[in-house]
């Protein structure tokens, strides 16, 4: 199938809809067919149709969209993506069809980029979730650039002391007392409480040493949207030869600006890597002090040890004690034959509560879900 050719709607939509997922929104199942049945009432194949259908059925607070432009325009390709230019941009074609449809003729608007529709730029970043980032074009990796910095990640939900309102939970007598004194004394259906939820903190770690070069970053970028996309700091720290904390370098909004400012500060790219002795490090003098403790530790890294694997054991065990959780995400087993026999990988698995992949976008995806715990691995 050629690049003009049409694509699949609905695949196209649910692709949209888990790009959304990443990056914070709630866009389940039942709003992904709200929106497909809105569109099937209006116009697929336009612009302006399908964003304004997407923003009133996958968006449900004002804090998701902003998120959804972002999403919309590196999803969809094209600048216009904001309500502002959506409203004055006119309804060009998207050329989402069925495949048995022949291909619509060309407009040359808006929702075209260099004569190629918007939705067939849909189609490819949907399959761009599933390519190993090691595999990547220039072009391909600027796609994946802009979809990474919509991405979201949130620590799993904990119970904290703080009490607030709920339809279910304890009686709150004060402010029932409160409501029946607004009614003269009349009696009034009680009250109730609970206890906040607040999200873990995350805690991760990136290895950023010569066998990791293909991935760095990538996942260096994950990290730059996860401590800017939740109401939780996140924590990040770059491990080779040396452990580096780059939290305040990742704090510039703009991806690229700390991407630069942490290349500055990392004087080890490229390089070994001891994995024992740095997550050793990390817990004497910030795990140790309560970064790690209750936290969702997130260790991006191939597992491969340049020193003795026992140390690397001992500490993964320190490590397991402390946090949550402790997720490992290796780019490298997601290929053909993977398994996990490299020294320092073997000596960590036991320690480790969550293995899963690290290599695409799809992956990243479900790293996420991993760490919010609405995904087993």
């Amino acid at each position: 199938m050629s690049a003009r050719e049409a694509v699949d709607a609905p695949a196209v939509l649910v692709g949209f809809a888990r790009a959304l997922r990443a990056a914070g929104v709630d866009a389940g199942p039942d709003r992904v067919q709200a929106l497909i049945g809105a569109l099937d009432v209006l116009r697929p194949g336009v612009r302006s149709d399908v964003y304004w259908s997407g923003r009133l059925t996958l968006c449900g607070s004002r804090d998701d969209l902003e998120r959804y432009d972002r999403v919309f325009a590196a999803y969809f390709g094209g600048a216009g993506a904001g309500s502002r230019a959506v409203r004055a941009a006119p309804a060009t074609r998207l050329r989402v069809a069925l495949r048995d449809a022949g291909p619509a003729p060309r407009t040359g608007g808006e929702g075209e980029r260099d004569g190629v529709p918007a939705a067939v730029l849909a189609g490819s970043a949907e399959v761009l979730r599933h390519r190993d980032f090691a595999g990547l074009t220039e072009a391909e990796r600027g796609q994946l650039r802009r979809l990474l910095a919509a991405f979201a990640l949130r620590g799993e939900p904990r119970r904290t002391a703080r009490l607030r309102p709920a339809r279910r939970g304890t009686v709150d007598p004060r402010r029932t007392v409160r409501e029946m004194l607004r009614w003269g004394g009349e009696p009034a259906p009680p009250l109730h409480r609970a206890r906040a939820e607040r999200p873990r903190r995350v805690v991760l770690l990136v290895d950023v040493s010569g066998s990791m070069a293909a991935y760095a970053d990538a996942l260096l970028r994950f990290a730059h949207a996860a401590a800017h996309g939740g109401r939780v700091r996140t924590e990040v720290f770059t491990i080779g030869t040396r452990l580096t904390r780059v939290t305040r370098e990742l704090a510039h909004r703009d991806p690229d600006t700390a991407l630069a400012a942490v290349s500055a500060a990392v004087p080890d790219w490229r390089g070994g890597t001891r994995l024992g002795e740095l997550l050793r490090d990390f817990l004497d003098r910030w795990g140790q002090r309560g970064m790690a403790r209750g936290a969702v530790v997130v260790v991006l890294s191939d597992g491969w040890e340049r020193g003795d694997p026992e140390p690397l054991a001992a500490q993964m065990r320190r490590l397991h004690r402390l946090a949550h959780r402790v997720i490992w995400a290796n780019p490298r087993k997601a290929r053909p034959g993977y398994a996990p026999v490299a020294a320092g990988m073997a000596a960590a698995l036991p320690s480790v509560d969550a293995f899963v992949e690290g290599h695409s976008l799809a992956a990243l995806e479900r790293l996420a879900a991993v760490v919010r715990g609405a995904d087993d691995a």
